[in-house]
This record gives structure tokens, C-alpha cells and sequence, in this order.
């Protein structure tokens, strides 16, 4: 049997990451939709909608807020667990706080036939919920996110080639040993290039690419290019997505340094804020001109494999201030093997 090469895996049906507030709002959202949606199938008036709303509203919320801060507290623990353990502990979660709910403000009488309800009302939504995680893992499967991660990561191989042949030959007649290590450089650079690059990689890792790849461009640019690095008060083996660092690296250079005849500094600064990684690029700004268009495609590629690793815990900001053009990611801080 021919081997396919990109590997499948059960992921698709995996529970979703309930330590991701994606997902939280997501819950939310849902289970919202679907009581606004139950308000109007059994409603009879249309005057007397808004009032349904609110009394479904007063039996939802409760259930549904403690489902979701337990689930969240659980985090990444009960994605080791089936979908029925889930259901089960969402239906148990909804008919106890039923069963509170009316010993206070309802007459004892209700309570029995309130908790069934209650039961079958979390078991539902549980299971709607479940299933549209479910669909909605298998649109992002892990072979198309893998082949678009791919593809996203080989838009960069090209610009970064192209540059650093170039630092090459610029050296290789008047310094041949340098030309000799530099090269070395780019067969160990074009090694992590060439990897599939499926997982996170560790802050470690990506610092390490981005010196090789900031001293070849040092071949090119002389003193020209300064690089001041404050990288020591982050973990390094917090993990971010592969090959982030050096395309805003390579932009921070063609867009900051090339245009200046002074040499001119690029920073890159890296610490942990609580649960946070946060992360700036800054270099000199010279203005818009038709070569940031490149530069957005760049940003964007990055966005999109931010979003397709952490959904919407991440985030990169772009801004200029006193002259200078900055990136900023903040991302979720994730514990790896450090190098």
C-alpha cells in the first residue's frame, strides 16, 4: 500500500482544546443560539418572545457559565477523554445546578420534573456543540492545516534563497574562508528550511536560525546592519510556530536597513508576561513605497499560521512610532524542549 505523505491521525476527532478562549466563545456563542433558537420554536406570540428569551435566558446561563469555567479550569486534560465522558459531565454539571436553581426560587414540587429536563437540555447542547467542533475539525484536518502550513512556509524559502546567495557571492572572491563558512551556514539554515515543519518549535530554536541567517545578511551590509538583541527575560523553550521570526527579520532588513547609507539597528526584544509570550520587531522606517507589499504579504502569512496553532489566543500588531516600524506578537506561552 503506497504511503501517503502526509500523515492522517485520529486528530479530527478529538475534543476541542477547552483551554483556548476561542473555543470558550465559541461554547458561548453557540449554546446561546441554540436557546434563542428553542425561545422561538416554542413560542406562540410574538409579544411575548422578548419575556421567553429572558426566562430561557435565567435557566441557560447558570448551567452553561459553571460548564464552561469547568471545562476551561480542565483545560487541555480532558482531551484525553471520549466524547461521552464530556457529555456526561455537562449533563451532570446542568440538571445539579437545575435542581439549585429551583430549591431557591421555585416550590419544592417542580424539582423532580425540572432536573430531567435540565438533564436533556445540557445533554443536547453538549452534543450540538460536540459536533460542530467535530465538523469543524475535520474542515481544518491535520493534512489540509499541515498542507497549508506548507504551503504558507514555502512562500518564504524563495525571497530567503534568492538574499542569501546573494550575501554569498558578494564575499566569495575577496574573503573565499568566509564565503566557505557562509555557505556551511546556509546548508545548516537550508536544512531547517527544507523540514516539514508541522510542529511548534521552541524560542530557542528560532533565535538560533534567526543569528545564522542575520550574519549572512551581514556579508551583504557590513556595519550597516546592527542587531540589539533583550531576549533574556523569556523562556527559551516557549513555543511559537516555525520559521516566524525570520520572514519579519528578513522584512525588518529589505524595508529598515537596505534603504538607509547610516548604519541602522534592528531589535528584537522577547519576555513573558504572566501567560503570555510577547514578542517585538522594530527597525528603521523609510515611508510606504510599492516594496510593502511584499512586506503585508509576509505579516499575513504569519497571521494565518498564528491563527491556524493557537486560534484566537494569539495576535500580531504592526505600527510605526519616533521613526521606527514595529511588530508585536503576543502569543500564548507553551512549554517545550528547550535546545
Amino acid at each position: 500500500m503506497q504511503r501517503m505523505s502526509i500523515r492522517q491521525n485520529s486528530a479530527a476527532t478529538r475534543l476541542p482544546d477547552f483551554g483556548n478562549l476561542g473555543v470558550m466563545l465559541r461554547i458561548l456563542l453557540a449554546v446561546n443560539l441554540l436557546a434563542l433558537c428553542a425561545a422561538l420554536a416554542r413560542n406562540a406570540e410574538l409579544a411575548r418572545l422578548p419575556r421567553e428569551v429572558v426566562e430561557l435566558a435565567a435557566l441557560v446561563e447558570p448551567p452553561l457559565i459553571a460548564a464552561v469555567v469547568l471545562l476551561y479550569a480542565s483545560g487541555r486534560q480532558l482531551g484525553r477523554l471520549p466524547h461521552a465522558a464530556v457529555l456526561v459531565l455537562v449533563t451532570a454539571v446542568s440538571a445539579l445546578l437545575a435542581a439549585l436553581f429551583y430549591a431557591l426560587f421555585s416550590p419544592p414540587g417542580q424539582l423532580p420534573a425540572a432536573m430531567p429536563r435540565a438533564a436533556l437540555w445540557g445533554a443536547g447542547a453538549a452534543a450540538a456543540v460536540l459536533f460542530y467542533f467535530d465538523l469543524r475539525s475535520r474542515a481544518f484536518s491535520p493534512a489540509l492545516a499541515e498542507a497549508r502550513l506548507l504551503a504558507l512556509t514555502a512562500r518564504i524559502r524563495p525571497h530567503f534563497l534568492f538574499n542569501s546567495l546573494n550575501a554569498v557571492l558578494g564575499v566569495i572572491r575577496s574573503d573565499p574562508r568566509r564565503a566557505e563558512a557562509a555557505l556551511e551556514e546556509l546548508s545548516d539554515l537550508f536544512r531547517v528550511l527544507m523540514r516539514e515543519n508541522r510542529e511548534l518549535a521552541t524560542l530557542a530554536d528560532e533565535f538560533a536560525l534567526c543569528r545564522q541567517y542575520l550574519e549572512l545578511e551581514r556579508l551583504r551590509l557590513g556595519d550597516r546592519l546592527r542587531v540589539a538583541w533583550d531576549v533574556e527575560d523569556c523562556p527559551q523553550d516557549a513555543q511559537v510556530p516555525p520559521l516566524m521570526l525570520q520572514p519579519l527579520l528578513e522584512n525588518a532588513v529589505y524595508h529598515g536597513i537596505e534603504p538607509s547609507t547610516q548604519p541602522a539597528t534592528v531589535t528584537v526584544a522577547a519576555r513573558r508576561e504572566g501567560e503570555t509570550v510577547r514578542i517585538v520587531l522594530s527597525n528603521p522606517y523609510h515611508g510606504e513605497n510599492d516594496q510593502h507589499a511584499g512586506n503585508r504579504m509576509a505579516l499575513d502569512n504569519i497571521r494565518e499560521r498564528l491563527m491556524l496553532f493557537y486560534d484566537l489566543e494569539a495576535r500580531l500588531e504592526t505600527g510605526t512610532e519616533d521613526g521606527l516600524f514595529r511588530v508585536v506578537i503576543r502569543l500564548p506561552y507553551r512549554k517545550g524542549n528547550a535546545a
